[in-house]
């Protein structure tokens, strides 16, 4: 049995074995997964959020260890979210993120989890919203999430974090060329790694122009930065951490800060009511009302929207 008050009671004191144990029932969608949240409850709001994405290669993982490093200097408590491509045989993720991250493995201030992206689409897992919640309330005063790395479709980690950095390299072909897909309009921070590589001043400037043909800013909009790093030897990243601390305050005093958090709750609230409605509805195979509507479309008298109609209205009034 799960005593859920003394794990959390735990995961608010450090304990790494809690905080793991606590995302674990989150992955696993665990009975007690209402409880973990309530208890949670009291103590979340505080973390600052940052999501790092990129095109595979970038050096996304390097960057986020390096980021730690950074952020431990000022004595902060970390927590990393890095969400791998999930293996087509387990299910489970791969952990190369992990592996990358072993410098920081002893460091009891840190805590890093890997989670499996599971087939879902956005760079993101299902379980990512409430993992969050898991490390926020456990004191993670900066928690970073890394996503997979599937290019265009990684958009979604603007939906869960206070600030999104897009990670570029020099020498990739789809670098820029993710200003199509929309990830360059994600961006609140953009990071040239590897800059010790032939073209990085001409990567730099071709970004400061793609984001220069953007929408219009009105005066005291926010202007993303562009920094160059070499996040293998930690050059640059004292700089990344400046331009997010800015970002940070900008958010908070123009309210954008508690803006996009709402919106972030009203997303997962929203996700898990449908989560309830999709579990209801898939046990329906056999269902005589089901059985009964289709039988009248199949035969004509009645349209399958005004079929899918009733069949909610008489879901959610019985």
């Amino acid at each position: 049995m799960v005593d859920v008050a003394t794990l959390v009671e735990q995961a608010r004191g450090g304990r790494p074995r809690a905080v793991a144990r606590l995302i674990t029932l989150v992955e696993n969608a665990a009975p007690q997964l209402r409880e973990v949240m309530a208890a949670l409850t009291p103590y979340t709001g505080q973390a600052y959020t940052v999501g790092l994405t990129g095109s595979p290669g970038v050096g996304k993982s390097t960057s986020t260890s390096a980021l730690v490093t950074a952020y431990r200097r000022l004595g902060k408590r970390v927590g990393v979210l890095a969400v791998d491509p999930s293996s087509p045989f387990s299910g489970g993720a791969l952990l190369g993120d992990r592996v990358r991250m072993q410098d920081h493995a002893t460091d009891p201030e840190v805590f890093i989890r890997s989670m499996a992206t599971r087939g879902h689409l956005g760079g993101l897992s299902w379980a990512a919203p409430q993992a969050l919640r898991v490390l926020d309330g456990a004191g993670c005063e900066v928690i970073l999430v890394e996503t997979v790395g599937v290019g265009q479709s990684e958009v979604e980690i603007a939906a869960q974090a206070d600030t999104t950095v897009v990670l570029l390299a020099p020498g990739m072909g789809d670098g820029i060329q993710a200003a199509k897909a929309g990830i360059l309009e994600i961006g609140d921070l953009f990071v040239v790694n590897k800059a010790d590589r032939d073209g990085a001043d001409a990567t730099a400037r071709e970004l400061n122009h793609m984001l220069g043909l953007g929408e219009a800013r009105n005066p005291g909009d926010w202007r993303p930065p562009i920094v160059k790093t070499v996040a293998a030897r930690g050059e640059g990243m004292d700089e990344v951490v400046e331009a997010l601390e800015k970002h940070r305050a900008w958010l908070a005093e123009t309210g954008e800060l508690a803006a996009r958090r709402r919106r972030r709750a009203a997303d997962e609230v929203q996700a898990i009511a449908l989560a309830a409605l999709r579990a209801r509805i898939g046990d329906l195979r056999g269902d005589r009302r089901l059985s009964a509507l289709a039988e009248r479309v199949a035969a004509g008298e009645l349209d399958p929207y005004g079929a899918a109609d009733q069949l909610i209205a008489d879901l959610t009034t019985g």
